[in-house]
């Protein structure tokens, strides 16, 4: 399956648009369950794991191909993108309600806990974490891969290509820095 999907990948790289659309097939099975992983049981507002994988997919056809190196990239581009609709989604519910679901925000020691994607805190999150990756910007891919993605330590750690005691430790200190800005 790797081999398929590295050849998919370079297709997509010279700009083959059917292969854009078989690697996002060959792919779609992970990302429905890292957006099933990320949002749980919130089912408050709109953004359901199928509508988050769909916004995700719209966002990556759309974009060029040429960077993508493997799988993992391809994993962590993903995670990024998810980042990006569940904020988007956010902001556009707080417009809409002008911040009435807002709802404070939480880590426990596993790392960040269950924050509703659609409240309005996601977005001073949002904000902490720019703030975190003018320090630290492999500290933030850590956040965006377990927290936004769901994944777990060891599939960070091999999307990152680092050992899982520096995911643990990258967790550790950006959970720190998220609960002294967030206050």
């Amino acid at each position: 399956m790797t081999t398929n999907f590295t050849q998919l990948l370079a297709l997509a790289r010279r700009g083959d648009r059917d292969a854009v659309e078989r690697l996002y097939a060959t792919i779609y099975p992970q990302l429905r369950d890292m957006a099933r992983r990320r949002l749980g049981g919130d089912r408050a507002g709109t953004l359901s794991p199928t509508v988050l994988v769909h916004e995700a997919y719209l966002k990556l056809a759309g974009a060029e191909h040429r960077d993508l190196a493997d799988r993992r990239h391809f994993l962590a581009v993903a995670a990024r993108i998810m980042r990006q609709v569940i904020i988007d989604n956010a902001r556009a519910r707080q417009a809409g309600k002008r911040g009435s679901d807002a709802r404070p925000v939480t880590l426990d020691e596993g790392g960040l806990a269950a924050l509703g994607p659609h409240s309005a805190t996601i977005l001073d999150l949002d904000d902490a974490l720019q703030r975190l990756a003018e320090a630290d910007e492999r500290l933030v891919r850590v956040v965006e891969l377990r927290f936004f993605a769901g994944l777990s330590v060891e599939e960070t750690a091999a999307a990152l290509e680092v050992s899982t005691p520096t995911v643990k430790r990258d967790s550790r200190v950006a959970r720190a820095f998220l609960l002294r800005e967030l206050g």
